[in-house]
C-alpha cells in the first residue's frame, strides 16, 4: 500500500528543518521519501494549510501506571510502603487497554517513557514505549531507560505519615548516597568473587537493578522542582559519576546560569496545571521557554 501527504508544512525536527509544500510517501506503514514526490499512490491525502510533525516522545509520564478514572484498584505506580525500591519494573505495571493510550496516540504522542512515580526515594524502572498496541512486551523500546528519583515535598509527606524516614530532605539525600554506597560494596564484592573463583554476596535484586546506573548505562531520573533540591540530585550525580536527567525543573528559570555550567539534560512541565503544593509556587509557563 502507497500512500502520499502532498502539499504539507513539514517541520522534520532534524537539519533539514521546515519543508514548505512538501510531500511524504508512505509505503507499507513505513515513510520512506520526503520532499517533491510525484508517483502514483493508492491514497493521496491533500494537507495544503496543515502542518505536518513526526511523533511526538512524551520524556516523563506515568501512562498505563495510574488507570484513568479509577482509584485505588488502577494505581500500579507508587509502591509507598518501602523508600528504597529501585527493582520494581513499569512494564509490570502497565495496563496497555488503558484508555490514557489512545488519547495520547490520537493527540500525537507515540511514544513516551513511563514508569513509577514520586512517592519514594528510589521509585523503580522507568520504560521507553510505544503508545500503539495492547501487550507491554510488544511495545518496549528499551526498559530499563532509567531509575526514578525523587526529591523534595513528596517523599517527605508519604513517609511522614507512615512515622518513618525520609521525613527531611538531608534524610532523603542520606537514604540515596547509602543505598548507591551499598551498591559499589556489593559490585565490590561480586568482583572479587569472580577474580578469585568463590562465592559472592547473595543475590540482591534492588542493587542488581543499579548497577546499570553506576556502571553509566542508564541515568537516574531525578524528580526535583525546587532550585535546592535540583542542586542536590547534582551534587550526588557528581559524587557518584552518574548520569542524570532532571525532571520537572521547575525552578530552572531562576537558577539559569547554573544549569547551563552543569549540562544535565533538563525535562520541563507539566506547566498546564495548578500550583498544588508550596514547592510549585513559582511554577511559569515561560520555564521551557527561558531553558531552551
Amino acid at each position: 500500500m502507497r500512500r502520499i501527504i502532498k502539499n504539507a508544512k513539514i517541520y522534520t525536527m532534524s537539519e533539514s528543518g521546515i519543508l514548505e509544500n512538501a510531500d511524504i510517501l508512505i509505503k507499507d506503514s513505513k515513510i520512506v521519501r520526503i520532499g517533491e514526490i510525484n508517483e502514483e499512490a493508492d491514497d493521496v491525502f491533500d494537507a495544503s494549510g496543515k502542518l505536518v510533525f513526526p511523533g511526538f516522545i512524551d520524556a516523563h509520564s506515568h501512562l498505563g501506571m495510574f488507570e484513568d478514572s479509577m482509584g485505588f484498584e488502577g494505581a500500579d505506580g507508587n509502591e509507598d510502603t518501602d523508600p528504597v525500591t529501585p527493582h520494581l519494573r513499569a512494564i509490570d505495571g502497565i495496563n496497555p487497554c488503558d484508555r490514557c493510550f489512545s488519547e495520547a496516540l490520537r493527540s500525537g504522542i507515540t511514544a513516551t517513557a513511563t514508569g513509577p512515580g514520586s512517592a519514594n526515594i528510589l521509585g523503580g524502572q522507568f520504560a521507553a514505549i510505544k503508545t500503539y498496541g495492547t501487550r507491554i512486551d510488544n511495545m518496549i523500546i528499551k526498559a530499563p531507560v532509567a531509575i526514578k528519583i525523587a526529591f523534595g515535598e513528596n517523599p517527605k509527606n508519604v513517609y511522614k505519615e507512615k512515622h518513618k524516614a525520609p521525613t527531611t530532605r538531608m534524610a532523603t539525600a542520606a537514604i540515596l548516597r547509602e543505598t548507591l554506597f551499598k551498591t559499589i560494596e556489593y559490585m565490590s564484592k561480586k568482583e572479587k568473587a569472580e577474580t578469585k573463583n568463590e562465592d559472592g554476596p547473595d543475590y540482591n535484586l534492588k542493587y542488581e537493578s543499579l548497577v546499570p546506573v553506576l556502571k553509566g548505562e542508564i541515568p537516574l531520573k531525578a524528580h526535583a522542582h525546587r532550585a535546592d533540591d535540583i542542586y542536590t540530585a547534582i551534587r550526588i550525580a557528581k559524587e557518584f559519576n552518574l548520569k542524570l536527567t532532571l525532571d520537572h525543573v521547575t525552578e530552572g528559570y531562576l537558577m539559569l546560569d547554573e544549569l547551563k555550567k552543569e549540562k544535565y539534560p533538563c525535562i520541563v512541565g507539566p506547566n498546564l496545571t495548578r500550583r498544588s503544593k508550596i514547592e510549585l509556587k513559582n511554577l511559569s509557563f515561560e520555564n521551557a521557554g527561558i531553558l531552551s
